[in-house]
């Protein structure tokens, strides 16, 4: 089975090829909102769904799984996007600093005749972090493109993330153990 990646995530391909699994990017521009009731999870299924939707069956080939996915930061009652600006990022690892906060990502999986929605959830805890921290971190890493202004294989996390609980991979935007799971038991 042929895979497509229909993302623009540089990370998420990072990914893939650390895993040894051999994929080709397809990519469509999606509106990403979602209903007002949404909350954490549901919100980044979601979302992972609406991606993997923009795509009509004739697009999909015979015998190719396309993959999407969200990503996002909840923090209490409140989902964290990317940062318009460096004040937005600095004022946001401003919130998450010395607090614990979760993140979510859907995955959708996507044949022509089968269609399945997953989600995995990460629990991590951030030091305290001084306004010098958070600066220099937006300053010289410039996370804009990423939801709740941080990377955890970046500087920040090498720095102020004291623990966490679930999957490294998620809080990178894609969990490798779970989705090489579905991809084992994926049967057409």
């Amino acid at each position: 089975m042929k895979i497509l990646l229909a993302s623009q995530s540089l990370r998420r391909r990072q990914l893939l090829e650390e895993a040894g699994i051999s994929y080709s990017l397809l990519s469509k521009e999606t509106d990403e909102s979602y209903p007002a009731h949404l909350r954490c999870e549901g919100i980044a299924r979601y979302v992972s769904k609406k991606k993997s939707d923009a795509f009509a069956n004739e697009d999909i080939p015979d015998n190719t799984l396309i993959i999407t996915a969200d990503t996002i930061v909840w923090l209490e009652n409140e989902a964290l996007f990317k940062p318009k600006d460096e004040p937005d990022a600095i004022a946001m690892l401003g919130k998450l600093s010395g607090r614990r906060h979760t993140v979510a990502t859907g995955v959708c999986l996507r044949s022509r005749r089968r269609q399945k929605v997953f989600h995995v959830l990460t629990d991590v805890f951030f030091k305290p972090l001084s306004v010098e921290e958070r600066t220099y971190y937006v300053e010289h890493y410039k996370p804009f493109d990423k939801s709740g202004s941080y990377g955890i294989q970046e500087w920040i996390g090498l720095i102020g993330i004291e623990r966490i609980e679930g999957s490294y991979t998620n809080v990178m935007g894609l969990p490798m153990k779970e989705l090489y799971e579905e991809l084992l038991l994926w049967r057409e």
